[in-house]
């Protein structure tokens, strides 16, 4: 009962902190609006019907149905119809129609007197700053939490210290015990044990696990001196390599090629252990890099997102394995936020870190998803505008008229296909995490 109820509480944190994030994404749109003078009719959390709403001011502010998103409406998004444009006719075609619709409710929320509070006659930087507050505030909160768990709770790294000693050289990669034939790990041969802190190797002093792997593979077959730390005092052990090939890997981990195909290796030392790790707590520099680093495995996602989305329907409707890196829906977030949260072996500390590093991680791709130069999204309102500024400088240097605001409605029937696609993609992923969901096993 009690790991049913952790899962649960799990569930309802990420819930709570995704609400929050998607209502400060909209607060980061709706303080810009108000500033610049634009009239928001609306503030918005979650789509569909109202459950509740409270008006303060000209705005109405309140929660939706569907958790899915949230929106403020702002007064004239859309420019109305040029001369000669927009009329209805019994030839009028569907798309044309989809157009002056969207025209006519964006009409609807200008009221008289409000004529100069509309979002489309300000001027583009304004426009591009209101838009881009969303994506910009989801990127503060994510800078934050990853503050928190990086500067705050720590992280795990490998340290100086050896976790693990190898008995044995196994000579065949599935055998889990050592037998007679097997020799002995130049390691557990010298004396080293688990626990013992590396304080030197061949002289040079030990600062970290990498330097120390870097040192071993460097002297292959030559004896070395390892000073340990052992029990408060220091102990030399001479330690001698064996010999071990390596495949060579590229900065990406991915081995490298030949000409003809073959994977290159190269000539090693090896001796048998393995590193501790302990947590540690890392300064604030080092926030950025790694809200740097998310944003781009997001970006590497969204770019790929097509054959992802196949794996994920062979994976659902097929049986294949899920790739953990892979795209998830809300649902496949509930779940691994459950996961974590009913941990009986983690420390409570470390799932809750696990916990706000997940909200951050939502929040990179919150940010980096509406960038994205498409409508609905933020960065397809911020595209337009940019062009449109584009075009007036362009008319500006030929000694042309000025040539308005760039119609957005007419891209209506390109953002409800989009609409339909995110549905789709939407549906396809909930419906894989019901019936093949990524784990934490």
């Amino acid at each position: 009962m009690e790991t049913v109820l952790l899962y649960v509480l799990g569930v309802v944190i990420v819930a709570i902190g995704l609400a929050l994030s998607i209502g400060l994404h909209e607060i980061g749109h709706l303080l810009p609006a108000k500033r610049f003078g634009v009239k928001v009719g609306q503030y918005m959390i979650g789509f569909g019907p109202t459950l509740f709403s409270r008006r303060k001011g000209e705005t109405e502010y309140g929660v939706k149905l569907i958790p899915l998103g949230g929106y403020i409406s702002m007064a004239g998004m859309y420019p109305p119809a040029r001369e000669g444009e927009g009329a209805r006719t019994s030839s009028t075609g569907f798309f044309d129609t989809l157009v002056q619709d969207a025209r006519d409710q964006s009409a609807e929320t200008v009221t008289p007197g409000d004529e100069e509070r509309v979002f489309y006659k300000l001027p583009v930087h304004k426009r591009i700053i209101i838009m881009l507050g969303g994506p910009v505030m989801n990127l503060l909160i994510a800078i934050v939490l990853y503050a928190v768990v990086l500067c705050g709770f720590g992280v795990y790294q490998y340290s100086t210290t050896l976790g693990s000693v190898n008995e044995c050289v196994a000579t065949d990669a599935t055998q889990t015990e050592c037998t007679p034939s097997d020799p002995a790990a130049p390691a557990a041969e010298a004396g080293l044990l688990p626990g013992d802190r590396l304080v030197s190797i061949a002289g040079t002093e030990v600062t970290d696990w990498d330097q120390a792997s870097g040192i071993i593979r460097s002297h292959p077959e030559e004896t070395i001196p390892f000073v340990v730390e052992r029990d408060g005092e220091l102990l030399t052990l001479d330690v001698t390599p064996m010999l071990s090939e390596r495949p060579v890997v590229d900065d990406a981990g991915q081995a490298v090629l030949d000409e003809d195909g073959e994977v290159v290796t190269r000539e090693v030392g090896f001796i048998g252990v393995g590193p501790a790790t302990e947590k540690v707590q890392l300064p604030v520099t080092a926030v950025l890099p790694a809200v740097w680093d998310n944003s781009v495995g997001v970006g590497k996602i969204i770019v790929t997102l097509p054959q992802r989305l196949v794996q994920v329907a062979q994976a659902a409707f097929g049986g294949d394995e899920r790739d953990p890196n892979g795209p998830i829906s809300v649902v496949g977030v509930g779940r691994l936020a459950g996961e974590i949260s009913s941990l009986d072996a983690a420390p409570v500390a470390d799932r809750a870190a696990s916990l706000i590093q997940m909200l951050a991680a939502l929040n990179v791709a919150l940010f980096v998803f509406n960038l994205i130069p498409l409508l609905p999204l933020d960065g397809g309102h911020v595209a337009g505008a940019i062009w449109e500024a584009i075009r007036r400088g362009v008319a500006k240097l030929r000694g042309k008229a000025d040539p308005g605001p760039i119609d957005i409605a007419r891209f209506i029937p390109v953002t409800l296909v989009i609409v339909a696609v995110l549905g789709i993609s939407s549906a396809l992923l909930i419906y894989a995490d019901i019936v093949n969901p990524v784990t934490l096993q």
